[in-house]
C-alpha cells in the first residue's frame, strides 16, 4: 500500500504522548464484522487498506465482532503490510465456536454458523489469544483487553466473574506480556465501575472505555480519568459518537448505548448541534478530537465500515476548530467543569 501524504492525525503529539500506540484516531473493526449490517469482503478490504493509506496506524478488533470475521478480515487485508507499520489490539472472554444452528443477528451481527461463549478462565483467555492470532495472521497482539467484565454485563454473576478475571484471565495475560507475546494488556468496558475496581487490584496498561468519556457525556468517567492519569494508565476512548448520536452531518443519530435514544436524550444531543453551528463548527469534529486533549488519552477509536467513514474521520480530526467553539459549549453547561479541550 501507498503511504498517502494526508496528515489525518496529530502524528508528532501522538508519538510524544503514547509512542507505543500507531495513531491516534484508531480503526474500530466492528462494522467490518457486520455490525448491524453486512459488508462484503471486498468492500471491508478495501476500507481498510484505504484506512492505513490515509495514515491510521492503530486497528481494534475482538472475536465477538462478527464471531472472528472482524479478525480475519483485518488479517487479511493487512497481510503484506510491514508489521512494524501499525498496532493492533484485540480481546480475549470470549471463545468462538462453530454452531450451524446459530443466529446471531439479535446480537447485532449479520453472522451466522458460530456462537460466542464468555470463558474468563487461563486455558480460555489462551485459547482465545491463539485462535486470534491465526485469524489476524500475526505472531503478536499490541494491545491485549480483557473484554466486557462488568455489572453491565453480568448482572448477578459480576463478583464471580471479577474474581475470575482477577485469578485466572489478568494473570494469564500479564504472561503473555512476560513472553513478548502482547506489548500491553488491559481491559475494555463500557462502565466506569469495573474500571475503578480493577485498577486498585491489578497493574494495567491501558483500559478501552467506550461512551463514557465522550463530547456528550463526562459525568460517569471522571474518576476513571483521574485514576488512569495518577496510575500511568492509558485511555483508548471509543465510541466518541456514542454509537452514532453526534456523528451525523446534519442532526443527532437515533441511537445511544446501542439502542434507540430516548426523546431526552436526543433533546440534549440537538443542544450541540445548534451551539456548534453559531461557530460553524462540525459536531463530528468536536466528538473526534475532544477525548484527546484529556492528558490520559492515547487514541479516539471510531467505528468505521466504508471509505467514505474513514475519509470523513480522518478529515473531521485534521478539521480546525475554533476556540470560541469551546467556550460556547461551556456556557451553555454541555461539557464537564474542568474537561480539558483541545
Amino acid at each position: 500500500m501507498a503511504v498517502s501524504t494526508t496528515k489525518p492525525y496529530r502524528g508528532e503529539a501522538s508519538a510524544r504522548k503514547h509512542a507505543w500506540l500507531g495513531s491516534e484516531l484508531s480503526f474500530g473493526g466492528a462494522p467490518i464484522g457486520n455490525l448491524y449490517e453486512s459488508v462484503d469482503d471486498a468492500s471491508a478490504t478495501a476500507t481498510i487498506a484505504h484506512a492505513w493509506q490515509r495514515g491510521i496506524r492503530h486497528f481494534d478488533t475482538a472475536p465477538y465482532y462478527g464471531y472472528g470475521l472482524s479478525e480475519t478480515r483485518l488479517g487479511d487485508a493487512l497481510h503484506g503490510v510491514p508489521r512494524a507499520s501499525f498496532t493492533l489490539s484485540t480481546k480475549v472472554g470470549r471463545l468462538i465456536e462453530d454452531d450451524a444452528q446459530q443466529n446471531n443477528h439479535a446480537d447485532g451481527f449479520i453472522v451466522d454458523g458460530h456462537r460466542a461463549r464468555f470463558d474468563y478462565s487461563r486455558g480460555g483467555v489462551m485459547r482465545s489469544f491463539e485462535a486470534s492470532l491465526q485469524r489476524l495472521r500475526t505472531d503478536h497482539i499490541d494491545v491485549l483487553l480483557l473484554h466486557d467484565i462488568g455489572e453491565l454485563t453480568h448482572g448477578e454473576n459480576h463478583a464471580a466473574i471479577l474474581r475470575q478475571a482477577l485469578d485466572e484471565a489478568l494473570p494469564a495475560m500479564a504472561e503473555l506480556r512476560s513472553q513478548g507475546a502482547c506489548k500491553a494488556i488491559g481491559i475494555g468496558v463500557n462502565e466506569e465501575d469495573v474500571c475503578l475496581e480493577v485498577m486498585p487490584r491489578f497493574p494495567l496498561d491501558v483500559i478501552m472505555l467506550a461512551g463514557r468519556y465522550t463530547l456528550f457525556e463526562q459525568a460517569q468517567s471522571q474518576r476513571v480519568m483521574s485514576q488512569a492519569q495518577t496510575r500511568g494508565v492509558a485511555i483508548l476512548a471509543a465510541g466518541p459518537y456514542n454509537s452514532g448520536l453526534l456523528g451525523g452531518a446534519q442532526g443527532p443519530g437515533k441511537f445511544y448505548n446501542y439502542a434507540p435514544a430516548d426523546e431526552a436524550t436526543v433533546a440534549r444531543a440537538k443542544r450541540f448541534y445548534e451551539v456548534l453551528a453559531r461557530t460553524h463548527t462540525d459536531v463530528g469534529a468536536a466528538a473526534l478530537q475532544f477525548p484527546l486533549a484529556h492528558p490520559a488519552v492515547a487514541s479516539v477509536v471510531c467505528g468505521l465500515r466504508s471509505i467514505d467513514e474513514v475519509d470523513q474521520a480522518a478529515d473531521r480530526l485534521q478539521a480546525t476548530i475554533p476556540a470560541q467553539a469551546w467556550r460556547a459549549l461551556r456556557d451553555a453547561g454541555l461539557l464537564q467543569e474542568g474537561a480539558p479541550t483541545p
